[in-house]
């Protein structure tokens, strides 16, 4: 048997040069994270000792293009972390719990290396004629050295090493602790009568679930019975169908107190200690809060416009979102004489709003997700999104079994353009388990760039997502609020993919946090559109296309409780902007302030014990801090873009083409503004949004 060598250390010889997962064993990971390092702050060496004047090609461009022999640490950071969220256990855990001060100790060895910024500083005051994507990378890489404290005394940097290091150490918890506090909880029933309400796929999942956790038991018996989780493909339908009011209660509870109680896994003082951190972080940067310090480089430029927009939409939904409450609350009091014949409450509460918004759903316009399901069968939505892609761009998807994947699950592309060469490679993860967080993301094992020879070094994309997963008997079946999260994740994949520039710090969705939504969410508004439901959307026993009715009662309830769900995200975006505008110490008790931040946004009688803050892995761990309101910024310019597509027509390639060129392609290499105009012809207004949204108040953001 031959000796094991490290992949990280040696050409991975993989197709395309991909991640060879087969081959990786965990002790790999500490070994070329610490071989990396070394090799990091030997070019370092070579860099600041470079005996010619610093110039952008000597010292600019060489702390970019980290590539080759130096590029070690960088790819074997992106393998770790991505697989801490989609596939990780207690031994990786642990590993990162080690690694990370060690990482952030050598990040801040970097941004606070005084040579390596004096170099910098001289070739950000004097440089040859650059091309405006090198301007803007000189600009990108003087601004990180400052924003990362390289004008701070030496008091100063010593003190932002602290702060830096706690703060990555604590995001690391908190979703640590989040996803082994989710994982942990199951509802599990043996009485059959107590699934009254549940669909069959609903009732087939639980099954599964339940024959495989017994299954791992040793002293596993026969009985029958269903396990739910608080994943959303198990929570969502629970929630949403069962008549078990007291169940539906439990579930809630569970979902909305995680990471609040008396064990390890709470998250309050985490979440305290974080807001902060980086609050103490802003102030010692020279600005006055958190926000202020974010908002700097992204396109709403400050608070104040910020909350321009939050509260231009409060103003344009709520009355809408209150008349949609109303509704709510009437069909509540309609049926709830058969509560308290029960002797239950008559009020209603948060774990009815999903059961009776269905029931409303189902009053109004006779339709509902399991009506649905039928006709998205997995494999048929993947060959749609691709469709879609190949009608739009000319771009073509081939699953290639040699690529090696990090679980059974996910599945590997080669992606071609229009004229057949080779675009990127494209992996797609669709299903809970045990090891991934909650929700649905895209990230990159590798970045596309163009190095030192000229060659265009094209990117390793991949959509992570928590969809309905196959059972026994039926393939994966899923909702239409699935199939628009693929679109989602799909979108930020092409804008992946399309990336076209020289460096890789500025390709794909290198760009402004509040810009990056668009490509993204731009995609969801396919979701609807006949045209597109046409090419995938068969029965997956019949073959029969999903009827022109429902369709039609498709598009006529694309506005139900969208004026809620508005405001839902409004809120969020509240909350955020709450914990990251405190110019002082926050010694706020979590929940309180949570209820009070975003209480003119909310429509409903909060409950006491519920928190959201130490669940919200977006602002405390996944980089929107002081940036959560950007998915309502994007989407302004999301639904004014699809606008164009609406008026040239929705598969125009020519409009297509347009959107990839000054958009899709260009990365963080000019302001989003400036490329959002150039595809547009101007700057985008709210009027799309409130048009599709069906509200009839315009302004003008």
């Amino acid at each position: 048997m031959s000796e094991h060598q490290n992949p990280f250390l040696i050409p991975y010889g993989t197709p395309h040069d991909t991640a060879p997962f087969d081959r990786i064993r965990l002790e790999d990971f500490e070994e070329a994270f610490m071989e990396g390092i070394r090799r990091d702050n030997e070019q370092i060496e070579k860099t600041i000792n470079n005996p010619e004047k610093p110039t952008f090609d000597n010292t600019i461009i060489s702390t970019e293009e980290d590539e080759g022999y130096y590029d070690l640490l960088s790819r074997v950071s992106t393998v770790f972390f991505n697989l801490l969220s989609a596939e990780t256990n207690d031994e990786m855990d642990a590993l990162a719990q080690k690694m990370q001060p060690l990482l952030t100790q050598h990040a801040n060895d970097v941004r606070l290396n005084p040579r390596l910024f004096e170099r910098i500083c001289q070739v950000h005051l004097h440089h040859r004629k650059l091309t405006a994507e090198e301007k803007r990378l000189l600009d990108n890489c003087y601004q990180g050295f400052v924003r990362s404290g390289a004008l701070l005394d030496e008091a100063g940097k010593a003190k932002l090493r602290q702060l830096t290091e706690e703060a990555s150490m604590l995001s690391l918890q908190f979703s640590q602790n989040l996803l082994k506090e989710q994982k942990a909880f199951t509802l599990d029933i043996t009485d059959e009568a107590l699934l009254e309400g549940l669909p069959e796929t609903a009732r087939e999942a639980a099954a599964l679930a339940w024959d495989e956790a017994k299954s791992q038991e040793s002293d596993a018996k026969s009985q029958k019975g269903w396990r739910f989780t608080l994943d959303y493909p198990s929570y969502s339908p629970f929630m949403t169908y069962s008549t078990q009011r007291e169940l539906r209660k439990k579930m809630y509870m569970a979902r909305n107190t995680l990471c609040t109680h008396d064990n390890s896994e709470n998250n309050l003082e985490i979440c305290q200690r974080l807001v902060n951190l980086r609050r103490e972080i802003a102030q010692l940067l020279g600005y006055k809060t958190y926000a202020d310090y974010v908002l700097k480089r992204r396109m709403a430029t400050n608070t104040r416009h910020v909350y321009r927009l939050l509260d231009d939409l409060i103003d344009a939904y709520k009355p809408t979102a209150l008349q949609e409450r109303n509704e709510l609350k009437k069909l509540f009091a309609k049926e709830s004489q058969k509560l308290k014949a029960e002797g239950q409450e008559l009020k209603m509460q948060p774990w009815d709003s999903a059961f009776y918004s269905h029931k409303l759903q189902m009053k109004k316009y006779n339709l509902d997700a399991e009506m649905l399901r039928p006709y998205f069968e997995l494999s048929n939505v993947i060959k749609g999104v691709f469709g879609l892609a190949n009608r739009l761009y000319g771009i073509t998807f081939k699953e290639n079994k040699d690529i090696p994947v990090y679980h059974p699950d996910v599945r590997a592309y080669e992606v071609f353009d229009k004229d057949g060469s080779y675009l990127a490679v494209f992996y797609a993860d669709f299903h809970p388990r045990k090891g991934k967080q909650g929700g649905a993301w895209m990230t990159e094992y590798q970045g596309q760039y163009i190095d030192r020879k000229g060659e265009n070094v094209r990117p390793h994309v991949s959509v992570v997502m928590n969809l309905t997963k196959p059972t026994a008997d039926k393939p994966a079946l899923l909702t239409l609020g699935e199939v628009e999260t693929f679109l989602h994740e799909f979108g930020h994949s092409l804008h992946g993919m399309f990336a076209n520039t020289r460096f890789k710090s500025l390709s794909g969705t290198n760009v402004w946090w509040d810009f990056v939504e668009l490509p993204s969410q731009f995609m969801e508004n396919y979701a609807i559109e006949k045209e597109f439901l046409r090419t995938f959307a068969f029965h997956y026993q019949t073959g029969e296309p999903l009827p022109d009715e429902l369709i039609r009662r498709i598009v006529k309830s694309r506005n139900f409780m969208a004026a809620t769900a508005c405001l839902r995200q409004v809120s969020l975006g509240l909350l955020d902007m709450a914990y990251y505008t405190k110019k002082d110490e926050f010694k706020d008790n979590i929940i309180a302030f949570e209820k009070k931040a975003w209480k003119k946004a909310i429509l409903g009688e909060q409950l006491k014990d519920t928190c959201m803050t130490v669940q919200f892995s977006h602002i405390m761990a996944g980089g929107y801090a002081a940036g959560y309101y950007s998915y309502k910024w994007a989407e302004v310019l999301d639904a004014d873009a699809f606008s164009v597509f609406k008026r040239h027509g929705i598969f125009d390639q020519k409009t297509a083409q347009s959107f990839r060129d000054n958009i899709l392609s260009k990365g963080g290499t000019e302001h989003p503004m400036e490329l959002y105009k150039r595809f547009r012809g101007g700057e985008p207004t709210i009027d799309a949004l409130l048009k599709r949204n069906g509200i009839k108040k315009t302004k003008t953001v």
